[in-house]
């Protein structure tokens, strides 16, 4: 599912309409009954996914005003809508202060429910994307801004949560593109040194020659071409947080000038008349088995037990599926901001094909297949066929395969295929309000909830159609 939306109002038609309109969007739904319920879902919206609240004012436990006020009071930061029959700007401006995102009077339309929702999560998710990308500018990323859903990559932070209270050297383990130096820079914005120094090295993509220059810079003459003095990393570094990627493709010789530098706090530059003292926190990180290139004789024990008092592993992005919705979700707000594109948002089969896709690749897979969807998107939502790229498990639709478009100009992966709906398991024939619910659930999804559109294509009034919605108890999308 793409977004789950928590609807809280005391009135059961209501929260019914609303859920079979919200279902019928491709939007998950929650509900609350009251205003006490509401405020117990808002608390725990982080953890429940929820990524919206539709808030009715008037509530008798609790009104909607208190239910806005305490939300925001303990640190709910996800877009509010309220809803009320009651239109005046007084009650506007009142629940604008407290802190909804948007007034709307009910009764409202599919239409307008849809437009403020978009909008409202649009805002939400480049600001959220604005302020993460603003804190890791400012060596403050935390781990409030990492996407952890799943179980394994909340055990992950929970035990990096530990360690970033210390100084003691972190190795972070997992494979390519897992995302270890978001990690790092999390583990060291969580610390003492937040807002200082964070120094990234790719060990990987260090010329031979020049590897012990750049970790531990250089005197001017050290050797041809050094015009000038330079500082390595290490000092570049010093307050603050070295992060020495892919440690294990340093050569030897430069390990054993690292170890040193670990053990005395002291870099010695090419050239120098001396050491330098520096004060950094190690953290580093590695795709490749270390202990099993120890048993090679490609990478010094000592070391190992240096830079991996605290191991770490980052799982991957197979074995943490829950992670996938947010992550994409994070990827298209970026992008979507970067290229000047006014999209915001997957359609239901495309977020089931993000979530079926093995991506060896990891969460930079995932980040390069949603910055493409954003430049081959036609509209507002990434479809399947703008995901060019993903693998897709054994007996799917390949993923970025065209897509067959029926009539109303709906992917037919977002809809279900056509069965014999008239008869039950037994071979029976089925209720005839059963089939009419469901032809009514499928005409809602097949049309995006545009009301008009469904009722003139089921041959019915408007009125008649809300009529049958409430009457048939139509809820998440009356499947």
């Amino acid at each position: 599912m793409n977004h789950k939306i928590l609807i809280a109002d005391d009135d059961p038609q209501q929260r019914r309409y609303l859920s079979a309109v919200l279902s019928s969007l491709g939007y998950g739904v929650i509900t609350a009954d009251g205003g006490i319920a509401a405020i117990e879902r808002l608390e725990s919206s982080r953890e429940d996914g929820i990524s919206l609240a539709l808030l009715d004012l008037h509530m008798p436990d609790l009104d909607g005003i208190n239910v806005l006020e305490r939300a925001r009071e303990n640190g709910a930061s996800l877009p509010i809508l309220v809803l009320t029959s009651d239109g005046s700007v007084t009650r506007a401006v009142d629940a604008m202060r407290a802190g909804a995102n948007d007034f709307i009077v009910k009764p409202v339309s599919p239409e307008r429910l849809d437009v403020s929702i978009r909008n409202a999560l649009s805002i939400s998710s480049l600001s959220r994307e604005v302020q993460r990308l603003s804190r890791q500018a400012d060596n403050r990323l935390s781990f409030e801004d990492l996407v952890a859903v799943s179980p394994a990559t909340r055990d992950a932070i929970a035990l990096a949560r530990r360690v970033a209270r210390s100084d003691i050297p972190v190795l972070i383990q997992g494979e390519s593109g897992t995302g270890k130096e978001v990690f790092a820079s999390a583990i060291h914005g969580s610390g003492e040194r937040a807002g200082g120094p964070f120094v990234a090295v790719n060990c990987g993509a260090l010329p031979a020659a020049l590897v012990e220059s750049i970790l531990f810079g250089h005197e001017k003459g050290a050797f041809t071409g050094a015009t000038e003095r330079r500082r390595g990393k290490f000092q570049e570094a010093s307050g603050g947080t070295l992060f020495l990627d892919e440690i294990g493709e340093l050569p030897l010789d430069a390990q054993v000038k690292l170890l040193r530098s670990i053990q005395t706090g002291e870099v010695d530059p090419v050239g120098g008349a001396g050491p330098v003292k520096v004060d950094i926190r190690l953290i580093s990180a590695t795709n490749r088995d270390l202990q099993a290139m120890i048993a090679e004789g490609r990478f010094r024990e000592d070391l190992y037990y240096r830079v991996g008092v605290f191991p770490l592993t980052l799982p991957p992005l197979r074995e943490r599926r829950d992670d996938l919705p947010g992550l994409a979700r994070m990827f298209l707000a970026r992008s979507a901001a970067s290229e000047g594109m006014a999209i915001d948002t997957f359609s239901t089969a495309a977020m089931e094909a993000i979530s079926r896709a093995s991506f060896p690749g990891n969460v930079r897979q995932l980040q390069n297949i949603i910055q493409r969807a954003v430049i081959l998107a036609d509209g507002p939502v990434i479809r399947p066929q703008d995901l060019h790229g993903l693998e897709s498990a054994e007996g799917t639709r390949p993923t970025g395969a065209p897509a067959v478009v029926n009539r109303a100009g709906v992917d037919d992966a977002d809809t279900e295929p056509s069965t014999n709906s008239f008869l039950n398991g037994d071979g029976h024939i089925r209720r005839l309000l059963d089939i009419e619910g469901e032809a009514i659930a499928r005409a809602l999804t097949l049309y995006r909830g545009r009301m008009t559109e469904t009722a003139r294509r089921l041959g019915i009034g408007r009125s008649t159609l809300y009529r049958k919605i409430d009457e048939l108890q139509l809820d998440n999308g009356g499947r």
